[in-house]
């Protein structure tokens, strides 16, 4: 009944696939790295402050500074600029 009230509304329900693990394995794997990176070096005195340590530290760093092995050793800005002026990217010796 849920996913046809969803679908009657227009909505695309995003689940996992029973027994399948992979499928939210990109998501898992960015709150992991946000953890081990930043979240558990700091203590926060509040969610205020740690909200705002947050997304200064995905905008400011994950996003801009941080290499990604998966986009040829890019951070993601840069790699989404290369993309829109379609500039050839080696993201692997094999590629």
């Amino acid at each position: 009944q849920y996913q046809a009230l969803l679908a009657n509304h227009g909505f695309i329900c995003s689940m996992s696939r029973k027994g399948n693990c992979w499928d939210n394995a990109v998501a898992e794997r960015f709150f992991l790295n946000l953890k081990m990176e930043r979240v558990w070096q700091r203590n926060y005195a509040n969610h205020a402050e740690a909200k705002i340590d947050i997304v200064a530290y995905i905008v400011g760093f994950y996003n801009s500074e941080r290499l990604h092995s998966i986009l040829g050793n890019l951070p993601p800005s840069v790699y989404e600029r290369n993309m829109a002026a379609n500039k050839p990217i080696v993201v692997s010796e094999f590629t």
